[in-house]
């Protein structure tokens, strides 16, 4: 199965975790990914910790827990590629979503890394 189709498919929790540039680590609830290849991901972000730890250190790891399981899920290692503050192409993105507004919002970009499975240090199957 396709990474895409794994998070079109599956529900769960998500956390996209960072750190700046002295190491220190900031861990948020994230929606699922929006993919814009096999290799590239994008989430949508106020100009909060995690946007701010991006400027400054671009590496992520995005965690996905899957509904009803406590060992299912999986680990994105990313790092940063670009973003976008208040794109076309983030309003598309975020059609259908309500959530707390914020005045600006910024579509970033992580290539993708590593895909590991949530429990386990091998590659998922």
């Amino acid at each position: 199965m396709e990474l895409k189709d794994y998070f079109d498919n599956a529900k769960g929790l998500g956390v996209l975790s960072t750190a700046d540039d002295q190491g220190r680590v900031d861990a948020a609830v994230y929606s699922r990914p929006h993919f814009l290849d096999q290799d590239t991901v994008a989430f949508i972000m106020p100009d909060r910790l995690t946007h701010q730890n991006l400027q400054s250190n671009p590496h992520a790891a995005y965690l996905f827990a899957e509904e009803g399981f406590n060992t299912r899920g999986r680990r994105l290692f990313l790092t940063k590629l670009r973003e976008e503050k208040d794109s076309e192409l983030l309003a598309q993105l975020r059609r259908g979503h309500h959530g707390r507004e914020a005045t600006e919002r910024y579509l970033v970009f992580f290539k993708i890394d590593k895909v590991l499975p949530l429990i386990g240090p091998g590659e998922e199957d």
